[in-house]
């Protein structure tokens, strides 16, 4: 395994560790509705937990509402209790056929208090890219120990995944400045 082995293992993991960050922002409740907010609340049902997208149909049909239409009717209150026990704080509307989810506006508290939430998840983004580096370097001198690669090669292959951290990183911050942004629309 040589430097652009690892290169391309920690580039892959970076990726990763990006679609994990958006994933967590997108389940950051914004005064709009939107699907991903609910789809990977875990509900169990039966004895087994899923995610919410693989037993209902979940829909924004209008900018404060969403609508959770469950495949088993008999899901109705299972799915209500996960909505109730999620930390989202709204109160589903069960009418026997379909869950809605009345969306309100964001108090000025809340938003600063999802801002440093925002916070939290890039922060961790950053630390996942920062392991993923650290993991690459110490390779990268294995490598060198065991006489596969030179000095030279190391240092290149540190350098590039310097290059590579970086513009994770920045890719990360964007992604925070973005849902930042998204937050203070009122």
């Amino acid at each position: 395994m040589g430097t652009e082995d690892v290169l391309a293992d920690s580039k892959h993991r970076m990726e990763q560790s990006i679609e994990s960050v958006d994933r967590e922002l997108q389940a950051i409740r914004t005064g709009h509705a939107h699907t991903g907010l609910i789809e990977t609340i875990k509900v169990e049902y039966y004895g087994t937990t899923m995610p919410m997208n693989q037993m209902a149909t979940v829909a924004a049909p209008e900018a404060r509402l969403l609508t959770i239409q469950p495949w088993d009717k008999g899901a109705l209150s299972a799915i209500e209790k996960a909505l109730l026990k999620s930390d989202l704080g709204l109160m589903p509307a069960n009418d026997g056929a379909m869950i809605r989810l009345a969306i309100p506006p964001l108090t000025e508290v809340r938003r600063k208090e999802l801002i440093k939430l925002v916070h939290t998840r890039v922060e961790s983004g950053h630390v996942a890219v920062r392991n993923v580096r650290r993991d690459a370097i110490e390779q990268l001198r294995k490598q060198v120990t065991a006489k596969e690669i030179s000095e030279d090669d190391q240092h290149r292959g540190q350098d590039q995944l310097q290059k590579l951290t970086d513009s994770y990183i920045a890719q990360i911050d964007a992604r925070g400045r973005d849902k930042e942004t998204e937050l203070m629309e009122v």
